[in-house]
């Protein structure tokens, strides 16, 4: 025991080798997010990793970088690292895991190295403290949030570079360097466009002159980090439907938004407490004047800086600036489609976070400088609750019934929550339980179309027919342009025997969405299996099936059974025979055990020379 103190009072003095310093710090994060090394994929993961065709196609990397296919933000880097993990581990969620997890590690040991250049007191208890806090677990844990840890790597690397290149004998060497790796921190998370107020700051800081010379020279930053942060809100706007009533939020809206969430945000650093995955969304009443405290307690802050200002010199103010400016793109200004459920969620401050942790830890080691021995077991302490708390809240991410039922413990209200868990139930079989879900979500927020979406394909599955078109139409009068509930309410109305309109509404969903695979299929389905010999077309179903399996890499088993299903409509058995085996294969692969069975039986049928042709399911009362 003595031994191990005199290591820890080593460590906390700086008196052992960096690179013993480092091999530790990386112990801890390994082992704080052990249980999340176990985990599986989760929400969001299916588009970015496990149906994401861009990681299979032979095109798939010129279509990440240089199209508008990528199925969330124009993130190249993020899914090109994801196309190179899944070349080498496939669909096994460990290796991503572990790739996080490690990423986090080093930027954590950039954290302490970047503060130890910028001479800031307690570098190694801060980059300590950054990576075992617990509310960084969700950009780490979670393996959609690659983009948050790879953007950071390269974010710190490009600030030690402009730190080296401000010093007086540096060369302009360093500053070729930052500017070639700033472009990759943009290409993993646009929220890297902030990252020339943290080049200003560290001038400020450094008590350096901002002079017209100097900022000539963040001028190509800035340049780079608007260019991007535009595209990026276009892609919201056109591609991830961040338009209509978001938009409709008023200036004192936002600033409603932006002044709670800096508290916000802040409080779960200094008291991580009931941190959760989806937060309750705010109500915002700008006529209540108590609406205005958060806003009011600013300005008391920045009282309070310029009262400190006089013991803690510019530290403050720019640590204060550092996580103000980091976080100022996701403060409710620029509308995000997260904020359709929460305004706030823990991996947005996974980079803002660096400047409250950086000066909480050189106030910690300035307050104890004389007295050394006091600060060995207040940063042990302090160390090992937030390991405690991150090994809890990893164990949060381990899959997603886990993830649901956790999130609705501690936040009861979240309709997106009850949602998700609905079809996660409908995937599991479960489909009674899955409509209670969906039911319990639209009493929380009747205008969801999502879930009014949801909720009429389960209702199609369960042959409550009429029922499951009420649902899908309204979801349509709330969003005309739904393409899954369009195609969806075809299926219903397939399943009522009306054949014709559920054709055409399949083809307006194509009309609309023409590169769809979901709407590409459900039609290939519908043209090879209709019971009504007048609407089949095995020739058009095979055309539309292997457009399907193309987008999707021939990765999808539903949609190869459908392509099985349109060759034998055509005649064509042996290619259903062998196509409907490879669609059994994945199935069982990825522990789709119904899907893998259907397929079995319909290869007996493909042997036998016959399609598969649908029978009309009988409405229930």
């Amino acid at each position: 025991m003595s031994q191990l103190k005199l290591a820890l009072q080593f460590v906390s003095r700086g008196q052992i080798k960096p690179v013993w310093q480092a091999s530790l710090l990386l112990v801890l994060v390994v082992a704080a997010y052990s249980p999340a090394l176990n985990g599986g994929f989760i929400w969001d993961d299916d588009a970015y990793v496990t149906n994401n065709p861009l990681l299979t196609a032979p095109e798939g990397l010129r279509r990440i970088w240089f199209t508008t296919d990528s199925p969330s933000q124009y993130f190249p880097l993020t899914y090109s690292v994801f196309r190179l993990e899944y070349s080498l581990w496939g669909l096994n969620p460990t290796g991503y895991h572990w790739v996080n997890v490690l990423l986090h590690a080093v930027n954590a040991l950039l954290v302490w190295r970047l503060l130890k250049q910028l001479a800031v007191p307690g570098a190694f208890l801060a980059g300590a403290l950054f990576a075992l806090h617990p509310v960084q677990v969700e950009s780490v844990a979670w393996i959609t949030e690659l983009k948050n840890v790879l953007s950071l790597f390269f974010f710190l690397l490009t600030l030690r570079c402009w730190i080296e290149f401000i010093k007086p004998a540096a060369t302009w060497r360093c500053y070729g360097l930052a500017l070639a790796l700033y472009p990759l921190s943009l290409f993993s998370k646009t929220t890297a466009c902030t990252l020339p107020a943290a080049l200003l700051l560290i001038l400020w800081l450094k008590t350096q002159p901002i002079s017209w010379r100097r900022l000539l020279q963040v001028v190509p930053f800035l340049a780079m980090g608007v260019g991007m942060g535009l595209l990026t809100m276009w892609w919201e706007r056109n591609h991830q439907g961040t338009q209509g009533k978001l938009f409709s939020l008023n200036l004192p809206e936002r600033l409603l938004v932006a002044s709670h969430g800096l508290w916000f945000y802040a409080g779960k650093l200094f008291w991580p407490v009931n941190l959760t995955f989806s937060y309750p969304h705010w109500q915002l009443d700008p006529a209540r004047l108590a609406a205005y405290l958060w806003l009011a307690l600013l300005f008391v802050l920045g009282g309070v800086i310029l009262f400190a200002r006089r013991w803690s010199g510019r530290s403050l103010e720019v640590a204060v600036g550092f996580y103000v400016a980091m976080l100022s793109p996701l403060l409710g200004f620029i509308m995000l489609y997260t904020f359709r459920y929460t305004f706030v969620a823990d991996h947005y401050q996974y980079v803002a976070s660096i400047g409250l942790i950086a000066f909480t830890a050189a106030a910690i080691t300035c307050a104890f400088k004389s007295r050394p021995h006091f600060l060995l077991p207040l940063g042990g302490a302090l160390l090992l609750t937030l390991g405690l708390l991150t090994w809890r809240q990893a164990g949060m991410y381990t899959d997603l019934e886990t993830l649901w039922r956790t999130t609705l413990a501690r936040n009861p209200d979240s309709w997106m929550a009850h949602n998700n868990l609905g079809l996660w139930l409908k995937n599991q079989g479960r489909p009674g339980e899955a409509v209670e879900q969906y039911q319990q979500a639209l009493a929380l927020n009747p205008d969801s179309y999502e879930t009014l979406n949801n909720l009429g394909r389960a209702l199609t599955e369960q042959g409550r027919l009429d029922e499951a078109t009420a649902k899908l139409q309204q979801a349509l009068q709330l969003n005309p342009n739904y393409v899954d509930a369009l195609s969806n309410l075809g299926n219903a109305l397939s399943s009522k025997g009306r054949f014709g309109e559920a054709i055409q509404c399949n083809f307006r969903a194509l009309q609309m969405a023409p590169g769809y695979p979901g709407v590409l299929n459900n039609l290939a389905w519908l043209l090879a299996t209709c019971p009504d010999d007048k609407y089949r077309n095995g020739a058009v179903a095979v055309r539309l099936g292997e457009r399907a399996c193309e987008l999707t890499s021939n990765n999808e088993p539903v949609f190869l059974g459908t392509l099985a299903a349109a060759y034998a409509e055509a005649g064509r058995y042996t290619e259903a025979v062998a196509t409907a085996e490879q669609a059994e294969q994945l199935a069982n692969d990825r522990g789709l055990t119904s899907v893998a069975a259907r397929n079995q039986q319909l290869i007996e049928l493909y042997l036998a020379g016959k399609p598969f042709h649908e029978t009309p399911r009988a409405p229930k009362p």
